[in-house]
């Protein structure tokens, strides 16, 4: 299958939103990106539409067409009919003014293949089939061909109108290009796979060339009543434009893919007999379709109104060509995936947390229907167990809870009103508080003073470590105030530092009074030392004063 959407890994954001609503689960989620599985995807453009990051691109052919227009090759358009709903009121006239301003040889009206197409509908019928299912749907046709393979007998061996113009087209203008230009995503596949059509444009594509180009649409309405296949891209648009009188046969429509699957798997089923089944997988047919959606004209009403406004009443002039040119051979697409035994999907399950099945919620947040839908996509690779959210959610909680209850330092949470809303055991032990229900959805001032809450909140700014006596419970912490703007929580952080603080108070404790024995022993010694230095200024002096009697008396004699 051609690579039709490209994945903008930056965008993908993990939000599974496209695998919840990818019909077909074509989806592999890895590396955190959604990679589309072309071998399984049907094209239908859910999961470019539903993408709220817009992850998902269409690949563009509008560089290879302005390299032929430049290069001097005869280009022609092939105009989906549901242009007239994503350009009301400008016309086949406005529309073929302003492409062949931006080079095209020729524009002409898809509707004209669909005429051809219709005529061999009508054709199978006579010749007395049972079911025939509309080809002109590509989504349609690899639904089919990739999931619902007993129903190919029934779906209708005709080219799509796109081929059938294309085709026409080339006819006319022998070594000319034709371009498709459409709503539609699938197109560009079909188109890889035929040699009628060389290119295919999306509308979004074309409004952004005719904006480059400052060309402006020119309102050119016709009124011509040969016209009635431009009903083709609405719901029952198909039908509209047949001749329904093929004996004993039920004409049905069937638009959005989730009822395409349903009329299949009673077709499958052999419920259904005698019926032309019209089968389109976009709700409101193509005028629905996924490029509609994006350029937010994607509003069935007001879209039928425009396209019913224009078509006429009556077929196209238009010649009808052989059979055999008109025909189209559909063949079974085998997808890859497998089915797991009951025991590997039960050890898949055991691993997502699914021991019993009242604890398979099916709740879809990962994008499948089931936990059993999961675990197999998990076995096929296209999955990971990691796309649980409840089982993410309560292993988060499950640690974040045990990290909260077994902190060592006390935690407290308060909402912006300063009300507890959690409390762990340490802040508990810390205040004296027996069950934490006792304060619980109370205001803090309870247990603590609220000014560094209130700061905190007030500032916006985090309050570093501080340390604080608590009075009320004989202890001492260091505190810190933390605010979760996200949240809209604070949280506190009491480390309780009481031990710490009564040793530092018995270290000064015992530092001052070594001091003071200190002080004590120098005061004594000087004492001491001023008492030993009298007595020896006392016995010097006594001393001196018998030396001197002595000396006086010897000199006499």
């Amino acid at each position: 299958m051609a690579a039709c959407l490209m994945l903008k890994k930056s965008n993908c954001k993990n939000c599974y939103k496209c695998i919840r609503h990818c019909p077909v689960k074509s989806i592999r989620f890895s590396g955190s990106q959604a990679h589309i599985m072309e071998e399984e995807c049907i094209l239908c453009g859910s999961c470019y539409v539903v993408c709220p990051q817009a992850a998902r691109e269409v690949v563009s052919e509008m560089e290879v067409v302005q390299l032929w227009l430049r290069s001097g090759e005869q280009v022609y358009v092939s105009l989906a009919p549901s242009f007239a709903a994503a350009y009301p009121d400008i016309g086949i006239g406005g529309m073929q003014k302003a492409l062949c301003q931006l080079g095209f040889a020729g524009v002409e009206e898809t509707a004209l293949g669909a005429t051809m197409v219709k005529r061999e509908y009508e054709a199978l019928l006579e010749e007395g089939r049972d079911v025939v299912i509309s080809s002109c749907c590509h989504s349609v046709n690899l639904l089919i061909q990739k999931y619902f393979p007993a129903a190919l007998p029934y779906l209708a061996n005709i080219l799509s109108p796109m081929q059938a113009h294309c085709q026409a087209l080339k006819a006319d203008h022998p070594g000319a290009k034709t371009v498709f230009i459409g709503p539609c995503i699938a197109k560009k596949d079909e188109a890889a796979h035929c040699d009628m059509v060389d290119a295919v444009l999306t509308f979004e594509k074309l409004n952004d060339w005719l904006s480059r180009e400052k060309v402006d649409l020119q309102p050119q309405m016709d009124t011509t009543q040969n016209s009635r296949a431009r009903y083709f891209p609405t719901t029952g648009g198909i039908l509209k434009t047949m001749v329904q009188n093929a004996p004993g046969y039920t004409y049905l429509a069937v638009d959005g893919i989730e009822n395409c699957i349903a009329a299949l798997r009673d077709i499958e089923s052999g419920r259904i007999h005698h019926c032309f089944v019209e089968m389109s997988s976009c709700a409101g047919s193509c005028v629905g379709g996924p490029v509609m959606s994006k350029l937010a004209k994607a509003n069935p009403v007001q879209n039928y109104m425009a396209v019913a406004a224009y078509a006429g009443e009556q077929d196209f002039d238009v010649p009808q060509p052989p059979k055999e040119q008109l025909q189209k051979v559909f063949a079974y697409t085998e997808t890859r995936e497998k089915m797991p035994t009951e025991e590997q999907i039960q050890n898949i399950l055991h691993q997502m947390g699914k021991f019993r099945p009242s604890q398979e919620l099916n709740c879809g947040s990962c994008g499948y229907n089931t936990c059993r839908e999961k675990a197999i996509a998990i076995f096929n690779g296209k999955a990971e167990i990691s796309m649980c959210l409840p089982f993410l959610k309560d292993r988060a909680e499950s640690f974040s809870d045990t990290v909260f209850k077994s902190s060592p330092n006390g935690l407290i949470v308060l909402n912006e009103q300063l009300e507890v809303q959690q409390i762990n055991d340490a802040a508990m032990k810390i205040m004296n508080i027996r069950l934490a229900t006792d304060i619980l959805g109370d205001h803090v001032v309870r247990i603590l003073d609220p000014t560094p809450f209130a700061d905190v909140l007030e500032q916006q700014r985090d309050m570093p470590p501080q340390r604080q006596y608590l009075a009320d419970y004989q202890r001492y912490v260091e505190q810190t105030v933390v605010y979760d703007s996200d949240a809209h929580l604070l949280v506190g952080i009491l480390r309780d530092i009481t031990d710490e603080e009564t040793q530092r108070e018995k270290r000064e404790d015992i530092s001052r009074q070594t001091v003071e024995v200190a002080d004590k022993v120098v005061d004594k010694q000087m004492r001491i030392v001023q008492e030993i230095a009298s007595l020896l200024g006392e016995t010097a002096a006594e001393t001196k004063i018998a030396l001197t009697k002595l000396k006086e008396s010897i000199s006499d004699e």
